[in-house]
């Protein structure tokens, strides 16, 4: 359910002053600790930021697509840890139960995962299954009314703090690729279950990731999203809350190119060389314009598709498509926005050396650049061609 405009107004004020009176400043604090720090995360589930997109009647604030795309422009002009501390709750982990789940599970999980209360994490990537994710190779083997699951998961996005994770297991072994696969639902302190210690990275710090270890847990078939009926089915379920999930990363692309942009701009104007700012040389001028053309283009593409999207509409091609021009943009302009501030860009007394390695990771998760690229090409194909 759509809010009404002013609702919504003062919902995006409010999130835009919190962006930048809280987060903002405690980006360094986040990146030294390389975590958040409690008070916040605090502040943040007091704002009902884990409920964005879960329906109201699970205690959520059920943004509709094009709602969710406008906050996360906001929230994406802070430290992405922020965002992805959040992101799971409202995307891959609670659309999931949203769209395929029993009554029981959202009664269960929706309000625990709006409130913040329960933290999700989507356990799908292994050692050897990336965008292949066919070829998973954690197993479900049945026992009785249960299922004992084996295997590891690899960079699993806030397992560290994680409550529940949906995790993807191979349920039928004898089908090859996606179809013999079911995702479960799967609480931390599973007997059974560990994680692997938090994984060191390039950027994104305050964004915890590390492996997911299973061994023999056990879990009821009722753990299966959807229950019983859905076992196998788990691709299925997944492939429904991809178009959602790249929407919203688009939008952080946007909102951390925007930011950039503005952070470049106010060094240009401080910043004087030759006797004049450095904003008055042209060449300077030519990267702040072709990042303000390619963050324009970018939002417009993400509007226009989630308003598409809102009104029931196949947005396959079109999310494929802003998520792989906004992620790359966003790489463009962090590496102008270094330019622009010339060696000081290089020191990690500005915010831009650290976007510069952030951003790197927005053309790879939620679907590689090559892997929206074959999306893209094949759904034009067989659009051209008819086929099924």
């Amino acid at each position: 359910m759509a809010l009404d405009s002013e609702t919504l107004a003062q919902f995006l004020d409010t999130l835009d002053r919190f962006v930048k009176a809280r987060l903002i400043p405690a980006e360094d604090r986040v990146a030294d600790e390389d975590d958040i720090p409690a008070e916040l995360v605090a502040e943040i589930r007091e704002m009902g930021l884990f409920g964005m997109s879960i329906p109201e009647a699970h205690g959520g604030l059920g943004l509709s697509m094009a709602e969710e795309v406008q906050a996360a422009f906001i929230l994406g002009q802070a430290s992405p840890a922020f965002r992805s501390l959040v992101g799971t709750n409202n995307g891959i982990g609670a659309q999931g139960i949203i769209i395929d789940g029993t009554e029981a599970q959202k009664a269960h999980y929706l309000p625990k995962l709006a409130s913040g209360e329960m933290i999700a994490s989507f356990a799908l990537t292994e050692p050897d299954a990336g965008s292949d994710a066919g070829s998973l190779r954690t197993t479900a083997r049945r026992d009785g009314g249960d299922f004992i699951l084996n295997g590891t998961k690899r960079y699993i996005t806030n397992a560290p703090r994680a409550d529940l994770f949906t995790v993807f297991a191979r349920t039928n072994t004898a089908v090859k690729g996606a179809s013999g696969v079911s995702a479960f639902l799967v609480e931390a302190g599973s007997s059974g279950l560990s994680l692997g210690r938090p994984d060191r990275k390039m950027g994104q710090k305050g964004s915890l990731t590390s492996d997911v270890i299973l061994e023999d847990v056990r879990v009821p078939e009722s753990a299966i999203i959807g229950g019983p009926a859905r076992e196998n089915q788990g691709f299925k379920t997944a492939m429904k809350v991809l178009d959602r999930g790249r929407l919203h990363i688009s939008a952080v692309c946007v909102g951390a190119a925007e930011r950039l942009i503005r952070d470049s701009l106010a060094f240009a104007l401080d910043r004087r060389q030759f006797g004049e700012p450095i904003a008055e040389k042209q060449l300077i001028q030519a990267m702040l314009a072709d990042s303000r053309a390619e963050a324009f283009a970018a939002r417009c593409m993400i509007e226009e598709t989630a308003r598409r999207k809102d009104a029931g509409r196949n947005v396959s091609t079109e999310a494929a498509c802003c998520k792989m021009y906004a992620s790359e943009m966003v790489g463009r302009v962090a590496d102008r926005a270094v330019q622009i501030h010339g060696g000081a860009g290089y020191m990690q007394e500005y915010a831009v050396e650290r976007f510069y390695r952030d951003v790197r990771l927005f053309r790879i998760y939620e679907g590689t650049t090559q892997i929206q690229q074959l999306l893209i090409a094949r759904n034009m194909i067989r659009e051209m061609t008819g086929a099924a």
